[in-house]
């Protein structure tokens, strides 16, 4: 056990005796969406998974505690406290602990901690990827190199179509990352189904992910499996609506110098606001999609 890391009791218990557990992350509480609504998001989401036959467990940073699985208590903490929580990366773990502060974790977090605790399987929003321009600032997340590296699955809605989805599909390819469509043959980008792009695989079973995961723990495959399921249809965006305020929030984001980890927050926020709330319902409906496909799959696992 990692000294570092506190299991919620729950969530331990399910871990050792093989019952399904799904991760999820803690960004989205905190640098997500506003006060109430990003608590009630986390707490929905916990619902749907245990409506599905699993054990959800919120990952985060507290006071240097890496913790895998939140109390209630816990998330109505961080989503009150929101954007004044650090964001954590990988680079970001050592100083955290070691200074006892509070971390968010982001998709390689969350990743890094759910590996450590033992869980297999892991839901988030969309991943971060290669953002447009990149071969001038080299603004690549962090998550396409953890990917390539840590075994969780992750189940999400593709690449967040604030990027350049073709390079971040070259990216991931070259970590040996299997990107794997849920019912669709198309790479869907977050808050739209279409992309324009292919994946690699097309399953349509929580049965068939599950073997495919199994198969890459079995034989010992160092990096992780990409699962990327659409939004569903009647929540989906326009690709039009969408792309102008991408565009738009883009030009504006240059135009007030905001880079790094800075980029991804303004930029969905932004697009919230061009889109009159729009993208953040939808942000909210593919989460709780991407909850019930991870905790059906995480319950095949736990039988295999």
């Amino acid at each position: 056990m990692n000294k570092y890391l506190d299991i919620n009791p729950e969530v331990a218990a399910a871990i050792a005796e093989g019952k399904p557990v799904v991760a999820l992350e803690s960004t989205i509480i905190s640098h997500g969406m506003p006060y109430p609504q990003n608590v009630e998001t986390a707490l929905n989401v916990e619902r749907i998974i245990r409506e599905n036959g699993a054990v959800p467990a919120t990952i985060a940073i507290i006071g240097g505690r890496l913790k895998a699985g939140l109390t209630a208590e816990e998330i109505e903490y961080f989503g009150k406290k929101g954007t004044a929580i650090h964001k954590a990366s990988r680079r970001d773990l050592a100083m955290l602990c070691a200074r006892g502060e509070d971390g968010a974790t982001t998709v390689t977090t969350t990743m890094i901690i759910a590996h450590m605790a033992g869980i297999k399987i892991f839901a988030t929003g969309g991943i971060g990827g290669v953002h447009r321009g990149a071969e001038v600032t080299m603004d690549i997340s962090a998550d396409l190199e953890e990917l390539g590296q840590t075994p969780v699955m992750v189940v999400c809605a593709g690449a967040k179509s604030i990027l350049d989805l073709g390079l971040t599909l070259e990216y991931l390819e070259t970590k040996g990352v299997p990107v794997i469509g849920y019912g669709t043959e198309e790479l869907p980008a977050f808050y739209t189904r279409q992309s324009g792009f292919g994946v690699d695989y097309r399953v349509d079973s929580p049965e068939e992910l599950a073997a495919a995961f199994k198969a890459s723990q079995d034989m010992g495959l160092k990096g992780g499996m990409l699962v990327t399921n659409p939004i569903p249809e009647k929540y989906a965006m326009p690709l039009d609506v969408i792309n102008a305020a991408i565009d738009q929030a883009i030009a504006e984001c240059k135009a007030k110098g905001i880079h790094g980890k800075e980029t991804t927050p303004f930029l969905l926020a932004r697009v919230s606001e061009l889109t009159g709330g729009d993208s953040l319902a939808s942000n909210i409906r593919l989460v709780y999609n991407n909850a019930r496909i991870a905790a059906q799959t995480a319950v095949v696992y736990s039988k295999l």
